[in-house]
Protein backbone atom coordinates (compact mmCIF):
# COMPACT_ATOMS: atom_id res chain seq x y z
CA UNK A 1 0.00 0.00 0.00
CA UNK A 2 1.49 3.68 -0.86
CA UNK A 3 2.49 5.90 1.77
CA UNK A 4 0.79 8.81 -0.04
CA UNK A 5 -2.53 7.06 -1.57
CA UNK A 6 -4.43 10.27 -2.09
CA UNK A 7 -3.70 13.66 -5.12
CA UNK A 8 -2.20 16.02 -3.41
CA UNK A 9 -3.42 19.68 -2.68
CA UNK A 10 -1.21 22.78 -4.16
CA UNK A 11 -1.35 25.76 -3.92
CA UNK A 12 0.36 29.39 -5.16
CA UNK A 13 3.13 30.65 -3.10
CA UNK A 14 2.30 34.42 -3.86
CA UNK A 15 -1.42 33.58 -3.63
CA UNK A 16 -0.18 32.18 0.47
CA UNK A 17 1.18 35.52 1.05
CA UNK A 18 -1.73 37.76 -0.19
CA UNK A 19 -4.27 35.97 1.53
CA UNK A 20 -2.85 33.48 4.34
CA UNK A 21 -1.51 30.05 3.90
CA UNK A 22 -5.09 28.11 4.67
CA UNK A 23 -6.85 30.42 2.48
CA UNK A 24 -4.83 29.76 -0.47
CA UNK A 25 -5.37 25.63 0.08
CA UNK A 26 -8.75 26.12 0.58
CA UNK A 27 -8.98 28.34 -2.50
CA UNK A 28 -6.89 26.01 -5.33
CA UNK A 29 -9.40 22.83 -3.75
CA UNK A 30 -12.39 24.94 -4.95
CA UNK A 31 -10.30 25.59 -8.13
CA UNK A 32 -10.02 21.72 -8.58
CA UNK A 33 -13.91 21.34 -7.35
CA UNK A 34 -14.86 23.81 -10.00
CA UNK A 35 -12.91 22.73 -13.05
CA UNK A 36 -14.95 19.01 -12.50
CA UNK A 37 -18.59 20.88 -12.49
CA UNK A 38 -20.17 22.71 -14.95
CA UNK A 39 -21.15 25.78 -13.42
CA UNK A 40 -24.14 27.84 -13.90
CA UNK A 41 -23.00 31.37 -15.35
CA UNK A 42 -25.32 34.04 -13.83
CA UNK A 43 -24.99 38.04 -13.73
CA UNK A 44 -21.27 37.36 -15.51
CA UNK A 45 -20.07 35.17 -12.80
CA UNK A 46 -20.29 30.74 -13.10
CA UNK A 47 -21.92 29.45 -9.76
CA UNK A 48 -21.12 26.16 -8.64
CA UNK A 49 -22.65 24.03 -5.85
CA UNK A 50 -21.75 21.40 -3.67
CA UNK A 51 -22.79 19.60 -0.51
CA UNK A 52 -21.00 20.34 2.76
CA UNK A 53 -20.58 17.36 3.59
CA UNK A 54 -18.54 16.59 0.35
CA UNK A 55 -16.08 19.41 0.98
CA UNK A 56 -15.85 18.25 4.26
CA UNK A 57 -14.66 14.67 3.29
CA UNK A 58 -11.96 16.26 0.47
CA UNK A 59 -10.78 18.33 3.47
CA UNK A 60 -10.87 16.35 6.42
CA UNK A 61 -8.33 17.94 8.37
CA UNK A 62 -10.44 21.16 8.93
CA UNK A 63 -13.62 20.94 10.90
CA UNK A 64 -17.05 22.42 10.06
CA UNK A 65 -16.34 25.36 11.66
CA UNK A 66 -12.61 25.69 10.79
CA UNK A 67 -14.12 25.61 7.05
CA UNK A 68 -17.10 27.86 7.80
CA UNK A 69 -14.60 30.92 9.14
CA UNK A 70 -12.03 30.29 6.18
CA UNK A 71 -14.98 30.75 3.69
CA UNK A 72 -15.86 33.54 5.28
CA UNK A 73 -12.55 35.04 5.50
CA UNK A 74 -12.09 34.70 1.12
CA UNK A 75 -15.25 36.85 0.83
CA UNK A 76 -14.32 39.05 3.27
CA UNK A 77 -11.36 39.94 1.11
CA UNK A 78 -13.26 40.04 -2.35
CA UNK A 79 -11.98 36.64 -4.01
CA UNK A 80 -14.89 34.48 -3.51
CA UNK A 81 -18.90 35.02 -3.82
CA UNK A 82 -21.14 33.21 -1.66
CA UNK A 83 -24.61 32.30 -2.96
CA UNK A 84 -26.21 30.81 0.04
CA UNK A 85 -25.74 30.58 3.92
CA UNK A 86 -22.83 29.23 5.66
CA UNK A 87 -20.93 26.43 5.25
CA UNK A 88 -22.68 23.51 7.13
CA UNK A 89 -22.27 19.47 6.70
CA UNK A 90 -26.37 19.20 6.23
CA UNK A 91 -26.84 21.46 3.72
CA UNK A 92 -25.49 22.73 0.05
CA UNK A 93 -23.20 25.45 -1.00
CA UNK A 94 -23.08 27.59 -3.08
CA UNK A 95 -20.15 29.44 -4.27
CA UNK A 96 -18.40 31.17 -7.20
CA UNK A 97 -14.79 33.01 -7.51
CA UNK A 98 -14.85 37.06 -8.52
CA UNK A 99 -13.66 37.21 -12.09
CA UNK A 100 -15.92 37.60 -14.78
CA UNK A 101 -17.03 34.11 -16.37
CA UNK A 102 -14.38 35.16 -19.90
CA UNK A 103 -11.74 35.01 -17.51
CA UNK A 104 -12.81 32.19 -15.34
CA UNK A 105 -10.56 29.34 -16.39
CA UNK A 106 -7.57 31.24 -16.12
CA UNK A 107 -5.58 30.59 -12.89
CA UNK A 108 -5.00 32.76 -10.11
CA UNK A 109 -1.28 32.57 -10.44
CA UNK A 110 -1.86 34.95 -13.67
CA UNK A 111 -4.41 37.92 -11.84
CA UNK A 112 -1.05 39.24 -10.17
CA UNK A 113 -1.31 42.20 -8.33
CA UNK A 114 -2.58 45.87 -9.39
CA UNK A 115 -1.81 49.60 -8.77
CA UNK A 116 -4.43 51.98 -7.31
CA UNK A 117 -6.17 53.97 -10.21
CA UNK A 118 -7.77 57.11 -9.86
CA UNK A 119 -10.56 56.07 -11.66
CA UNK A 120 -10.97 53.17 -9.48
CA UNK A 121 -14.58 52.42 -8.22
CA UNK A 122 -16.46 50.16 -6.43
CA UNK A 123 -18.03 46.96 -8.35
CA UNK A 124 -21.87 46.48 -8.34
CA UNK A 125 -21.45 43.17 -6.45
CA UNK A 126 -18.94 44.38 -3.89
CA UNK A 127 -21.99 47.05 -2.73
CA UNK A 128 -24.27 44.13 -2.74
CA UNK A 129 -21.92 42.22 -0.46
CA UNK A 130 -21.85 45.34 1.93
CA UNK A 131 -25.37 45.47 1.99
CA UNK A 132 -25.50 42.29 3.21
CA UNK A 133 -23.80 43.92 6.46
CA UNK A 134 -26.51 46.55 5.90
CA UNK A 135 -24.30 49.58 4.79
CA UNK A 136 -26.21 51.38 2.30
CA UNK A 137 -24.35 51.82 -0.99
CA UNK A 138 -24.61 55.70 -0.66
CA UNK A 139 -22.93 55.48 2.49
CA UNK A 140 -19.91 52.74 0.40
CA UNK A 141 -19.90 55.35 -2.46
CA UNK A 142 -18.78 58.39 0.14
CA UNK A 143 -15.98 56.47 1.21
CA UNK A 144 -13.90 55.77 -2.48
CA UNK A 145 -12.67 59.26 -2.66
CA UNK A 146 -10.44 59.38 0.32
CA UNK A 147 -9.94 55.75 0.03
CA UNK A 148 -8.41 56.20 -3.87
CA UNK A 149 -6.27 59.36 -2.65
CA UNK A 150 -4.77 57.75 -0.21
CA UNK A 151 -3.73 54.34 -1.94
CA UNK A 152 -2.97 56.26 -5.24
CA UNK A 153 -0.28 58.29 -2.66
CA UNK A 154 1.08 55.09 -1.04
CA UNK A 155 1.70 53.29 -4.18
CA UNK A 156 1.23 49.86 -3.15
CA UNK A 157 0.06 47.34 -5.56
CA UNK A 158 -2.90 45.10 -3.90
CA UNK A 159 -4.31 41.63 -5.28
CA UNK A 160 -7.77 42.51 -4.38
CA UNK A 161 -8.72 46.15 -4.01
CA UNK A 162 -12.09 45.18 -3.53
CA UNK A 163 -11.48 43.56 -0.61
CA UNK A 164 -9.21 46.12 0.79
CA UNK A 165 -12.22 48.71 0.67
CA UNK A 166 -14.56 46.58 1.95
CA UNK A 167 -12.69 46.51 5.42
CA UNK A 168 -12.42 50.15 5.25
CA UNK A 169 -16.28 50.68 4.87
CA UNK A 170 -16.74 48.14 7.44
CA UNK A 171 -14.38 50.30 9.59
CA UNK A 172 -15.83 53.51 9.07
CA UNK A 173 -19.42 52.04 8.94
CA UNK A 174 -18.74 50.75 12.69
CA UNK A 175 -17.28 54.16 13.68
CA UNK A 176 -20.20 55.79 12.84
CA UNK A 177 -22.27 53.44 14.36
CA UNK A 178 -20.66 54.06 17.48
CA UNK A 179 -20.59 57.86 17.66
CA UNK A 180 -24.13 57.59 16.78
CA UNK A 181 -24.44 55.57 19.76
CA UNK A 182 -22.33 58.41 21.85
CA UNK A 183 -24.54 61.12 20.34
CA UNK A 184 -21.59 62.42 18.47
CA UNK A 185 -23.89 63.41 15.70
CA UNK A 186 -23.95 67.91 15.76
CA UNK A 187 -26.23 70.59 14.12
CA UNK A 188 -23.89 72.26 11.56
CA UNK A 189 -22.85 75.53 13.60
CA UNK A 190 -21.39 79.09 12.29
CA UNK A 191 -17.92 77.94 13.77
CA UNK A 192 -17.45 74.86 11.87
CA UNK A 193 -14.89 74.37 9.43
CA UNK A 194 -13.18 71.23 7.17
CA UNK A 195 -10.52 69.04 9.04
CA UNK A 196 -7.14 69.68 7.57
CA UNK A 197 -7.27 65.97 6.69
CA UNK A 198 -10.23 66.90 4.42
CA UNK A 199 -8.77 70.22 2.48
CA UNK A 200 -5.89 68.39 1.87
CA UNK A 201 -7.77 65.44 0.17
CA UNK A 202 -9.11 68.45 -2.11
CA UNK A 203 -5.83 70.40 -2.59
CA UNK A 204 -4.05 67.07 -4.18
CA UNK A 205 -7.21 66.53 -5.95
CA UNK A 206 -6.09 69.40 -7.64
CA UNK A 207 -8.48 72.19 -6.73
CA UNK A 208 -7.74 75.46 -6.01
CA UNK A 209 -7.18 75.96 -2.04
CA UNK A 210 -9.14 80.22 -2.73
CA UNK A 211 -11.58 78.05 -3.98
CA UNK A 212 -12.06 75.65 -1.24
CA UNK A 213 -11.75 77.95 1.13
CA UNK A 214 -14.79 79.98 -0.32
CA UNK A 215 -16.95 77.00 -0.14
CA UNK A 216 -16.80 76.85 3.02
CA UNK A 217 -19.43 79.90 4.16
CA UNK A 218 -22.19 78.56 1.94
CA UNK A 219 -21.65 75.17 3.23
CA UNK A 220 -22.52 76.25 6.39
CA UNK A 221 -25.34 78.17 5.82
CA UNK A 222 -26.70 75.70 3.52
CA UNK A 223 -27.11 72.85 6.04
CA UNK A 224 -27.36 75.28 8.88
CA UNK A 225 -30.96 76.60 7.56
CA UNK A 226 -31.92 72.61 7.01
CA UNK A 227 -30.96 71.53 10.75
CA UNK A 228 -29.43 68.72 9.43
CA UNK A 229 -27.69 66.49 12.24
CA UNK A 230 -24.39 64.13 11.14
CA UNK A 231 -21.12 63.31 12.28
CA UNK A 232 -19.84 63.17 8.84
CA UNK A 233 -19.65 66.75 8.09
CA UNK A 234 -16.05 66.72 6.45
CA UNK A 235 -17.22 63.92 4.31
CA UNK A 236 -19.58 65.73 3.09
CA UNK A 237 -18.21 69.17 2.03
CA UNK A 238 -15.39 67.00 0.49
CA UNK A 239 -18.11 65.91 -1.82
CA UNK A 240 -19.73 69.58 -1.77
CA UNK A 241 -16.69 71.09 -2.86
CA UNK A 242 -15.69 68.15 -5.68
CA UNK A 243 -19.34 68.61 -7.40
CA UNK A 244 -18.42 72.53 -7.55
CA UNK A 245 -15.12 72.34 -9.03
CA UNK A 246 -16.26 70.49 -11.90
CA UNK A 247 -18.75 72.67 -12.70
CA UNK A 248 -16.90 75.78 -11.74
CA UNK A 249 -13.87 74.12 -14.14
CA UNK A 250 -16.39 73.57 -16.96
CA UNK A 251 -17.78 77.42 -16.56
CA UNK A 252 -14.33 78.26 -16.81
CA UNK A 253 -13.16 76.35 -20.08
CA UNK A 254 -16.46 78.06 -22.16
CA UNK A 255 -14.72 81.76 -21.48
CA UNK A 256 -11.67 81.18 -24.11
CA UNK A 257 -11.19 84.09 -25.74
CA UNK A 258 -11.12 87.61 -24.00
CA UNK A 259 -13.90 90.59 -24.42
CA UNK A 260 -14.84 93.78 -22.93
CA UNK A 261 -17.91 93.65 -20.85
CA UNK A 262 -21.44 94.37 -22.76
CA UNK A 263 -23.98 96.37 -21.15
CA UNK A 264 -26.75 93.44 -21.77
CA UNK A 265 -24.25 90.57 -20.45
CA UNK A 266 -25.60 87.60 -19.33
CA UNK A 267 -24.17 84.95 -17.56
CA UNK A 268 -24.15 81.23 -19.14
CA UNK A 269 -26.95 78.94 -17.71
CA UNK A 270 -23.87 76.86 -16.31
CA UNK A 271 -23.60 79.72 -13.81
CA UNK A 272 -26.79 79.03 -12.41
CA UNK A 273 -25.85 75.44 -11.79
CA UNK A 274 -22.95 76.14 -10.06
CA UNK A 275 -24.44 78.59 -7.39
CA UNK A 276 -27.79 75.81 -7.45
CA UNK A 277 -25.28 73.84 -5.91
CA UNK A 278 -24.00 76.04 -2.64
CA UNK A 279 -27.76 76.43 -2.41
CA UNK A 280 -27.71 80.30 -4.28
CA UNK A 281 -31.38 80.32 -6.06
CA UNK A 282 -31.06 81.78 -9.24
CA UNK A 283 -33.34 84.93 -9.07
CA UNK A 284 -30.89 85.98 -6.16
CA UNK A 285 -28.07 86.26 -8.63
CA UNK A 286 -30.22 87.63 -11.76
CA UNK A 287 -30.69 91.07 -9.60
CA UNK A 288 -27.25 91.29 -9.06
CA UNK A 289 -26.37 91.08 -12.88
CA UNK A 290 -27.15 94.72 -13.88
CA UNK A 291 -24.68 96.80 -11.39
CA UNK A 292 -22.13 93.93 -12.37
CA UNK A 293 -22.60 94.37 -15.48
CA UNK A 294 -22.53 97.90 -15.82
CA UNK A 295 -19.89 98.63 -13.46
CA UNK A 296 -17.63 96.50 -15.54
CA UNK A 297 -18.53 97.96 -19.05
CA UNK A 298 -18.01 101.25 -17.52
CA UNK A 299 -14.70 100.23 -16.67
CA UNK A 300 -13.25 98.74 -19.64
CA UNK A 301 -11.61 96.31 -18.60
CA UNK A 302 -11.08 93.17 -20.97
CA UNK A 303 -11.48 89.21 -19.24
CA UNK A 304 -11.48 86.01 -20.16
CA UNK A 305 -13.37 85.03 -16.99
CA UNK A 306 -16.72 87.15 -17.10
CA UNK A 307 -18.84 83.87 -15.87
CA UNK A 308 -16.19 83.23 -13.63
CA UNK A 309 -15.64 86.67 -12.07
CA UNK A 310 -19.65 87.03 -11.73
CA UNK A 311 -20.21 83.78 -9.91
CA UNK A 312 -17.54 84.57 -7.14
CA UNK A 313 -19.01 87.98 -6.82
CA UNK A 314 -22.38 86.83 -6.66
CA UNK A 315 -21.20 84.21 -3.55
CA UNK A 316 -19.62 87.05 -1.77
CA UNK A 317 -22.84 88.67 -1.77
CA UNK A 318 -24.61 86.15 -1.08
CA UNK A 319 -22.46 85.73 2.13
CA UNK A 320 -22.05 89.57 3.25
CA UNK A 321 -26.14 89.56 2.51
CA UNK A 322 -26.44 86.40 5.73
CA UNK A 323 -23.71 87.66 7.50
CA UNK A 324 -26.03 91.12 7.63
CA UNK A 325 -29.01 89.65 9.14
CA UNK A 326 -27.74 86.83 11.29
CA UNK A 327 -29.77 86.95 14.74
CA UNK A 328 -32.62 88.89 13.36
CA UNK A 329 -34.49 86.12 13.74
CA UNK A 330 -33.64 84.48 10.18
CA UNK A 331 -35.52 87.25 8.45
CA UNK A 332 -32.88 88.12 5.56
CA UNK A 333 -32.99 91.78 3.90
CA UNK A 334 -33.08 91.86 0.27
CA UNK A 335 -30.21 93.45 -1.94
CA UNK A 336 -30.85 97.81 -1.87
CA UNK A 337 -32.42 97.67 1.55
CA UNK A 338 -30.61 99.73 4.27
CA UNK A 339 -28.06 98.44 5.83
CA UNK A 340 -27.69 95.69 2.70
CA UNK A 341 -24.38 94.98 1.35
CA UNK A 342 -25.47 97.13 -1.99
CA UNK A 343 -24.15 100.11 -0.08
CA UNK A 344 -20.64 98.72 -0.12
CA UNK A 345 -18.70 100.07 -2.80
CA UNK A 346 -18.68 97.70 -5.90
CA UNK A 347 -15.03 97.55 -6.60
CA UNK A 348 -14.02 97.10 -2.99
CA UNK A 349 -16.43 94.05 -2.59
CA UNK A 350 -14.90 92.30 -5.73
CA UNK A 351 -11.40 92.41 -4.21
CA UNK A 352 -12.98 91.44 -0.79
CA UNK A 353 -11.88 87.57 0.21
CA UNK A 354 -12.41 88.76 4.37
CA UNK A 355 -15.88 86.80 3.57
CA UNK A 356 -14.00 83.28 3.38
CA UNK A 357 -12.13 83.57 6.75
Amino acid sequence: MSLIPEKPLLFFPHVAVALGLHEAILLQALKEIAAHQVGEERNGFVWHEIPGATLLGLLPFWGEAELRTLTTRLRDQGVLLVGSGPLSATGRWRFAFNERSRASAQPLAATGVQPMRADWQPERDLLLQLAQYGIPAEFALQQVPEFVTYWSERGEPRHSWGAKFLKQVLRCWREQEARQVRGEQQPMSTAWRPSADAVEILVRAGINRHFVDDAVPEFILYWRDRGTLSSTWNSQFVQHVRRQWARYTTTLAKDSAPRAMAPNWRPDADVYDVLALAGIGRGFAEQLVPEFALYWAETGAVLNTWNTKFLQYVKRQWAFSNQVTEGQHGNRRTPGQAGSTRARDLLEELGDRSWAG
